[in-house]
């Protein structure tokens, strides 16, 4: 749950936030509503579907259609590669804020420490471990951020129902953002890796994808 969350929860989607609350103002809360209950139907479909047929979506894709998988795999690891240049273009910009670092060393460093990472057998455990710490940090850190600013609450609110604007293209991008590329399929097929899977675990799979948007969209609304 918190990997998926803390996956669509990056530079491009903090970007995205500040850009749309911009644009919007207190009517982006409308659209924050819809990508949520779509992120929701979205996601709980292809974690079910992965997860009950214990296959990850590459192998599932070959058995629906030789050669599927394949093509699904390459699209998902161009999106994945161009999405992750702002990933770790936040990193090095978040160690310049903090350390004075240039941005292109702290990138560097960042991207090393992630191959370390994914190479390590343990990593698996050790990821787990910590995306929940960071994630519950992170969560707290928005809620003070959100009370310190002294948003307009109650247009917000109203908005959320009767929104002053509708722009159709900003819930499509944040959709996108959220359960688009490799987000949905990480996981998944982190679930399955755990042992969570099959008809018998349809209950957990259901919750860990719905709390997983739901997170999302928490963080989105701070």
């Amino acid at each position: 749950m918190f990997l998926m969350a803390t996956s669509a929860i990056g530079p491009g989607f903090i970007t995205q936030t500040s850009v749309f609350t911009v644009q919007l103002g207190a009517a982006f809360a409308f659209a924050i509503l819809v990508s949520i209950l779509v992120d929701i139907a979205i996601q709980l479909n292809v974690w079910r579907v992965l997860g009950v047929s214990k296959m990850r979506a590459n192998e599932l894709g070959n058995t629906l259609l030789p050669g599927l998988g394949w093509v699904l795999g390459a699209l998902v690891f161009i999106g994945g590669m161009i999405f992750n240049i702002g990933n770790i273009g936040g990193t090095g910009l978040g160690l310049n804020a903090m350390l004075g670092l240039d941005p292109l060393i702290g990138g560097g460093l960042s991207a090393a420490v992630a191959v370390v990472v994914f190479l390590s057998k343990r990593a698996g455990v050790a990821l787990d471990r910590v995306v929940v710490g960071l994630g519950a940090l992170m969560i707290l850190l928005m809620v003070y951020v959100a009370f310190a600013s002294a948003p307009p609450v109650g247009e917000a609110l109203r908005n959320s129902v009767l929104p002053e604007e509708f722009d159709f293209l900003v819930i499509t991008t944040i959709i996108g953002g959220t359960v688009g590329g490799y987000i949905t399929f990480a996981g998944a097929h982190r679930l399955i890796d755990s042992g969570i899977k099959g008809p018998e675990s349809v209950k957990d799979i259901t919750r860990a994808s719905v709390l997983g948007i739901v997170v999302t969209g928490v963080m989105r609304v701070l």
